[in-house]
């Protein structure tokens, strides 16, 4: 089996100009031919926004599972997942810290690509530069969801976790600290092969940025998180890189993030 092919991006929601966004984005799914995609900022208003996440799946063959996390401008933004292959089953949690005005969750879908089955997830965690407390509870939620549905087949965790590496949120999913006194151990996908390099995908090099430039722009705030490598061979991280950072021919960006793809090998060697 060649190696599953996971692609992460914060969609930025309706921002303009999103029909040529949303070409590029759909440009690059038939390119760069991801297994699975996990998006954020999904957004879909009745009436006047179709749902994002639909329209990239049908532009690009994909089937889709979509979960809204807040309101918006009369309709919802929230998570979606894109597979080549039918969604078996999807599952959306509610994660701590939810306010009226902002709700964070993951989504987690079941996929099967010929032997193998998989379960990916997809989240977007508090944004806030002072909400790095309620990241950690976060972050410890959704660990205990993966755990719970984790089998043979390595998992994947990506999305926009709106978090330096360096930051206490990001390091106990690495398993470098202790939070609750609970301990817990993921590969960043990025880090694994490119411990040298900074990975932003919140870059000062793409001028989407700019209007929230409080928000210090150039960090890594994007991940593709798997479980543990397997002494067969499971979870080897065969590549990582990032995409979507180039302006299209008339400046136009896909997004106000680049996007991260990864590939993971599922299936194990025989010793």
């Amino acid at each position: 089996m060649r190696p599953f092919r996971c692609l992460t991006l914060n969609l930025w929601g309706a921002e303009p100009p999103l029909q040529r966004r949303m070409e590029l984005v759909a440009a690059a799914l038939r390119e760069l031919l991801p297994d699975v995609v996990g998006l954020q900022e999904v957004r879909e208003v009745p009436g006047q926004l179709a749902n994002q996440a639909e329209t990239l799946a049908v532009a690009a063959g994909y089937h889709y599972a979509f979960v809204p996390a807040m309101p918006f401008a009369g309709g919802h933004e929230g998570l979606a997942i894109l597979s080549r292959e039918p969604i078996l089953e999807h599952v959306a949690f509610g994660l701590p810290h939810a306010e009226p005005s902002e709700r964070r969750a993951l989504l987690s879908a079941h996929v099967s690509f010929g032997a193998i089955s998989v379960w990916v997830h997809t989240t977007h965690l508090n944004y806030r530069l002072a909400h790095g407390k309620q990241r950690e509870d976060q972050v410890q939620a959704i660990d205990s969801i993966v755990a719970a549905r984790a089998g043979d087949t390595p998992s994947v965790l990506m999305g926009d976790f709106n978090a330096r590496p360096e930051a206490d949120e990001i390091r106990w999913l690495r398993g470098l600290v202790t939070l609750s006194s609970r301990r817990t151990y993921y590969q960043d996908a990025w880090d694994r092969l490119h411990p040298d390099e900074r990975g932003w995908t919140w870059a000062r090099a793409n001028p989407y940025t700019k209007p929230l430039a409080f928000l210090e722009p150039g960090r890594r705030l994007d991940y593709i998180f798997v479980t543990p490598m397997r002494r067969d061979g499971r979870a080897t991280i065969h590549s990582c890189r990032i995409v979507l950072d180039q302006p299209a021919a008339d400046g136009a960006y896909a997004s106000d993030h680049f996007g991260l793809l990864a590939e993971i090998q599922m299936d194990g060697v025989a010793a």
